[in-house]
């Protein structure tokens, strides 16, 4: 995605509740998901030794768990330079392979533009 492209209000939606969630809880990434009835999931990092999940898989989670079907984006804010194989994974899992998956940096600013 071009950085002169107008950004989607949903889109720029979850970057936002994204970055609320990384700065609320102090974690390293916050993320949020919408899916296709446009709900949204927010979540950040999971620390637990027995649980350590990303921002962006604890989202999916949450929307799994609340009954979505499919997902229509998900946004990750962090400060790392590329996401893992496994955040973009479980966006395919329920979205698919085209599914959008923003990246954007602490200062909410779009830095890409993924498929899962």
């Amino acid at each position: 995605m071009s950085e002169a492209a107008p950004l989607d209000p949903e889109d720029r939606k979850i970057i936002t509740l994204a970055r609320s969630a990384r700065a609320r809880n102090g974690v390293p990434e916050g993320a949020a998901v919408r899916d296709e009835t446009g709900r949204t999931y927010v979540a950040g990092t999971v620390a637990l030794p027995s649980l350590p999940l990303s921002a962006l898989r604890t989202a999916v989670a949450m929307a799994v768990a609340s009954g979505a079907k499919s997902l229509e984006a998900a946004a990750v804010v962090t400060e790392a330079e590329d996401l893992p194989e496994e955040d973009r994974a479980a966006v395919r899992d329920l979205g698919g392979a085209g599914t959008p998956v923003l990246v954007a940096g602490p200062d909410g600013g779009l830095r890409t533009t993924l498929q899962a």
